[in-house]
């Protein structure tokens, strides 16, 4: 039996966002100028936006003891994991000053986002930005990753 997985998106242009994800992406654009990255040379920026309006943001963080960088997703994620805001979370944006294209996050960091996600109990929006003019829009990280990997323990 076949079965075909469909991921639901939207590709919009930079007028086309709200002021509020519009300030989102400006954000992790920001964040992207302050990466650590002279071994890859490619900075990544990203930002969170909380319920109560706060954003939050992190970059990449390289390292020559390859692989103990880490990406701008889990930099984030992992600072908001230890100050216990996860669960007001409720929008990501990822931005790439030289990506043609809107960049999409790593494996690693899809996992990352669904499992924070999943704990948050809410889905998140996310939005992904390169050199404009073009973002992708998800709502759920089921649209991104949609077999995550997943266990409970006993």
């Amino acid at each position: 039996m076949q079965r075909r997985v469909h991921l639901v998106y939207e590709e919009l242009s930079w007028e086309e966002l709200s002021p509020a994800d519009r300030a989102l992406v400006e954000a992790a654009r920001a964040a992207a100028g302050q990466a650590y990255a002279p071994y890859s040379g490619f900075p990544v920026g990203a930002a969170a936006r909380l319920r109560d309006g706060r954003l939050f943001t992190g970059n990449n963080q390289e390292n020559a003891a390859f692989p103990s960088g880490l990406c701008a997703e889990r930099v984030l994620l992992f600072y908001l994991g230890s100050q216990q805001l996860l669960p007001q979370v409720e929008a990501l944006a990822v931005f790439a000053p030289h990506s043609p294209t809107p960049v999409m996050p790593c494996g690693a960091c899809r996992q990352v986002l669904h499992e924070y996600e999943q704990l948050s109990q809410t889905s998140w929006t996310y939005i992904f930005a390169g050199a404009p003019p073009t973002v992708y829009r998800f709502i759920g990280m089921e649209n991104l990753l949609p077999f995550a990997f997943v266990w409970k323990p006993s």
